[in-house]
């Protein structure tokens, strides 16, 4: 019976976060509106340290385990709020993807189909990095970290840069920040 009710509770909370990365930012994005605009460059250095599981070891090894899961709790939130920009950033992009995927320029929309695709593997890898966060945050000390998810955000940068580059040379698009 325990299993069953905590198996029902991960599924819900599976369901939200899937609906909450996945589903909502599309909805949210104004039809209207330059879509570009929308997107929230990401600190890509201070994400990359969040995720260096150097830096957690050498956490671990100069805290009191009790200090070092408070400060790891800390940390895995920040992946997280990470992880929701870089989920709404790919949200943005499939958009702006979808769109140039209607040009008749074959170059254009080459780019367009690969920054679709990237970005629809990033949001459905930010869904999963998300829950395996809210997994890791009771026990914080698994070693989860959301490093393939960066990865993953550069490469999507340099496709969108490239889409930008192909539809206006004089606006690129940053979704990074150095």
């Amino acid at each position: 019976m325990t299993f069953a009710v905590l198996l029902l509770v991960a599924s819900l909370i599976s369901l939200l976060v899937i609906l909450r990365v996945a589903v909502l930012p599309g909805r949210q994005m104004s039809r209207g509106g330059a879509a570009a605009g929308q997107i929230q460059p990401i600190d890509v250095e201070s994400f990359r340290n969040l995720c260096d599981p150097a830096e957690q070891e050498y956490l671990r090894r100069r805290l009191p385990e009790s200090q070092f899961r408070q400060v790891q709790r800390a940390r895995l939130r920040a992946q997280a709020a990470y992880v929701k920009v870089a989920g709404r950033n790919a949200a943005v992009l499939v958009y702006i993807g979808q769109s140039a995927m209607e040009s008749t320029d074959a170059n254009t929309a080459a780019a367009a189909r690969e920054l679709v695709g990237e970005a629809l593997l990033l949001r459905r890898n930010a869904t999963l990095a998300l829950l395996k966060i809210y997994v890791s945050l009771p026990w914080p000390v698994t070693g989860f970290t959301a490093a393939p998810l960066l990865h993953g955000y550069e490469q999507l940068s340099g496709s969108a840069m490239l889409l930008g580059r192909l539809q206006d040379p004089g606006r690129p698009v940053r979704i990074l920040t150095s």
